[in-house]
């Protein structure tokens, strides 16, 4: 009697477990429509990778980096594009590699084992060049849209790119406009130690002694730091001409207020990681008068810049740095996958390489290290609270 009890008990309570789980296999499902509706659709989803820092310092331009992305892999799914014979949906899949090397090869390896099809990023030189050996490993193409570190492209791997100018020809221009047009003498470089900083502060180096101007001073911070008072104050005892900065906007900004603050005359002058709003709005009003470079043309001067421009700010707000290499870097991937017929990186790897791609930022194609060929470099001045273009140079 007692176990019938029990029985009688338990029956209803199996029931309620029974519908319970089927309320979950159900929410399982829903949680991911995308992927059933493809599947009866006949779609295949192809999966993008993206990495750049997202949280952070440095996240307004991994957001504005993902942005980019995302608004290109919208646009080719919107298209309908069949590659192989199968309709294909595009899926991104961005990660925080937080600007630094060693989460950046994590998420490097975690794309490998999602079995992405290509990589977009990373955004830093930092997370680009470690991360560059595990994609070459596993055979994934990776198109950087902002790394500028000269060893990204030198180490050989067939599956590494870039969509705009390296630090060697960055660096080569900053140099002579350092002491051509900017009168440079006696010039003081500070640098973050960064793959980036680093690479960009001794190419600009280079230049400047090759320029025959002399290297009074040469400092080095940390892309962590806040406070430059110390390395400020022995940089304004030699009196230089001009202050390079070699490093992101993050410690630019606050260093050039600093600067400022120390009654230091020198000019001001970084690259392209501190050519941003953001440098301006860190810096407020002491930013007048800095110097930067970009590699590439200014935006109203791109092929499709200002449609692009329209376009992007209408949708994310304004661009902070390198979203247009972005929405390039997919493109031109997209383009190569179309041209092989495959989205399988063995196959369209070879069309990537030989390819001419009318793109928003250029006319993309790459040398035989990966390279962006025929680069240009734009010097830009902070005037009445806004960057404004000085002039563009070849870079060589």
């Amino acid at each position: 009697m007692k176990y019938s009890r029990l029985a009688q008990n338990l029956i209803p309570l199996l029931c309620l477990a029974m519908v319970a789980c089927g309320k979950q296999d159900n929410t399982s499902t829903a949680t991911n429509p995308g992927t059933a509706a493809t599947a009866q659709a006949g779609e295949e989803v192809v999966k993008i990778g993206a990495a750049a820092p997202l949280t952070g310092p440095q996240s307004h331009l991994g957001k504005d980096n993902e942005n980019g992305t995302k608004m290109a892999i919208d646009e080719a799914n919107a298209k309908g594009i069949t590659i192989g014979g199968k309709k294909i949906r595009f899926e991104l899949i961005s990660e925080d590699d937080q600007a630094d090397p060693r989460m950046g090869t994590m998420v490097a390896q975690k794309f490998v084992d999602q079995q992405v099809k290509g990589v977009i990023g990373h955004l830093n030189s930092g997370t680009t060049i470690p991360s560059s050996k595990i994609y070459s490993d596993a055979g994934i193409v990776q198109i950087s849209p902002s790394a500028t570190n000269v060893t990204y492209t030198a180490q050989g791997f067939k599956t590494a790119f870039r969509v705009m100018a390296n630090d060697a020809q960055q660096g080569k221009v900053l140099g002579y406009y350092a002491t051509h047009q900017m009168g440079g003498k006696k010039i003081a470089i500070i640098d973050d130690r960064s793959a980036y900083g680093q690479g960009l502060a001794d190419e600009f180096k280079k230049a400047v002694l090759n320029g025959g101007a002399q290297i009074v001073a040469h400092e080095f911070t940390t892309d962590k730091a806040t406070d430059f008072m110390a390395i400020l104050t022995k940089i304004k005892s030699v009196k230089p001409d001009i202050l390079f900065y070699g490093g992101m906007d993050a410690q630019g900004g606050p260093m050039m207020k600093q600067v400022r603050g120390l009654g230091l005359t020198a000019k001001f002058l970084t690259g392209d990681g501190g050519s941003t709003p953001e440098f301006i709005k860190l810096a407020a009003g002491d930013a007048e008068g800095a110097y930067s470079s970009l590699p590439g043309l200014p935006l109203e001067k791109m092929p499709g810049g200002k449609e692009f421009g329209t376009r992007f700010t209408a949708k994310y707000g304004q661009i902070q740095l390198y979203a247009p290499y972005c929405y390039d870097a997919v493109n031109v991937m997209i383009a190569a996958m179309q041209q092989a017929d495959s989205v399988e990186p063995a196959k369209y790897l070879p069309k990537l390489a030989g390819i001419v791609h009318d793109g928003v930022t250029a006319k993309i194609s790459f040398d035989g290290k990966g390279d962006l060929k025929d680069g240009m470099i734009t010097l830009y001045q902070v005037k009445n609270g806004k960057w404004e273009v000085l002039e563009t140079l070849e870079a060589k």
